[in-house]
């Protein structure tokens, strides 16, 4: 009997191991082990930062529901691989011995490369439940007493749509509340222009969210490079696209929301030729370690090439449909190894994201991700609020049932109109 080992329980490690029992059954066995004790939706984190949800809308706890389907869970943080071991410690100070392992832990948010930033210093994230209900309790307090907000993204960020997000959302609250004429707003991101996303642009995201923003009182700076944060004080140098500094701002705030670089976590750095200098993965077509047989790996703790060079360091997103694609293809893997066959599952790197804008919404489709793409678009509505909403709660009770279903192909595809991914 084999033993596979899931480190990290989010949107690529739950649906990892429920999708590895489905396809081992009894015959191998399957233990989580995450550091906290709960699955939290992380997309629907912007909605917590401004009261629209609490923790235990968006959370389920894990040893519950992975009981049901035989999978073992271990709630305690992995301090160290042992890969030429096979073999965890664990912060508890026990140990477990494994035959596979699936890395799927997302980043370490790296608040340290801008002095100031993060919630133990000025800025804000909504990066973790945690840090949400910490940017709610600031935002209780700006409604008492109104200010500029700044909101975006750090250099070598490389998920921007939750930015975006949380800029119109906040929007969507303020006028809900008919208080929006007393919050100037401001978007900076390391992103090249509007509408960047970390891919090159999408279809017409660039016009698009251009005009959004204007439409909705948001002045923005890109190319920023933020070199330190003080108290209300961000400080932005605007590069050009030789990267050299063109224009030094100090943005005022009373509240601001800015996403962190990201890095891999220290257990997976501290692995001899496992990461790239960032700390992330470095995976095969299999999503298998080229160091390491028996290691491989999903989501945002991978390492992806930047799309292209930006004057500012930014990452490429992992997107839900992409992280899917990654863990059917480990999945199927593993499977075939273990059942004797030649491993030959390769993942589908496409990018399908609906992003809520409070009370609007966009949607974009890229197949690939990476330029050229055979599909390119970027469309917004109403609909796509409400579709985010509607998949928030499927999410979280397919997670529930322990689905091994993919929940993105069966629900978001239906969701944009899209038959199949040649559409």
């Amino acid at each position: 009997m084999a033993h596979i080992v899931v480190m990290g329980a989010g949107t690529g490690g739950m649906p990892a191991a429920y999708e590895m029992k489905a396809a081992v059954g009894n015959k191998h066995e399957v233990t989580v082990i995450n550091e906290r004790e709960d699955f939290q939706f992380v997309p629907s984190n912007p909605w917590v930062a401004v009261g629209w949800r609490e923790r235990k809308d968006i959370s389920i706890p894990i040893k519950k529901y992975l009981g049901k389907k035989k999978i073992n869970f271990i709630a305690a943080r992995v301090d160290k691989i042992d890969a030429a071991n096979n073999k965890l410690e664990l912060s508890n100070g026990d140990s477990v011995d494994y035959d596979y392992l699936i890395i799927a832990t997302g980043p370490r948010l790296a608040f340290e490369e801008v002095e100031g930033s993060g919630p133990d210093g000025f800025t804000q994230s909504i990066c973790t439940t945690d840090h949400a209900e910490q940017a709610w309790k600031k935002y209780q307090e700006i409604l008492e007493k109104p200010g500029p907000i700044v909101i975006g993204a750090m250099p070598f960020a490389s998920c921007f749509g939750p930015a975006y997000e949380f800029a119109f959302i906040v929007d969507a609250d303020l006028r809900k509340r008919k208080i929006r004429d007393k919050y100037p707003m401001t978007f900076v991101t390391s992103e090249p222009y509007i509408g960047h996303l970390g891919l090159g642009g999408v279809g017409d995201s660039k016009s698009m969210l251009e005009s959004e923003l204007r439409n909705h009182h948001i002045k923005w700076i890109t190319n920023a490079k933020t070199t330190k944060v003080e108290a209300g004080k961000l400080h932005v140098d605007e590069v050009d696209d030789s990267g050299e500094t063109v224009k030094t701002h100090e943005v005022d705030f009373d509240f601001a929301m800015m996403l962190p670089a990201f890095k891999g976590v220290d257990a997976v750095v501290d692995v001899p030729d496992l990461c790239n200098p960032r700390g992330f993965v470095i995976v095969d077509e299999l999503h298998r370690s080229p160091a390491y047989k028996n290691i491989f790996s999903v989501g945002v703790c991978i390492a992806i090439a930047p799309v292209e060079p930006t004057p500012v360091p930014t990452g490429t997103p992992k997107t839900g449909y992409m992280i899917e694609s990654m863990v059917t293809s480990v999945v199927h893997n593993i499977s075939d190894e273990l059942a004797g066959k030649t491993p030959n599952t390769t993942a589908t790197w496409n990018a399908i994201c609906l992003a809520d804008m409070g009370d609007t919404g966009a949607a974009f489709v890229a197949l690939p991700q990476i330029p050229p793409r055979n599909v390119a678009w970027f469309k917004k509505g109403k609909w796509v609020h409400l579709a985010k909403i509607a998949f928030e709660k499927y999410f979280i009770r397919k997670m529930k049932k322990g689905t091994s279903e993919p929940i993105y192909e069966k629900y978001v595809l239906k969701l944009l109109g899209i038959k199949k991914l040649s559409d």
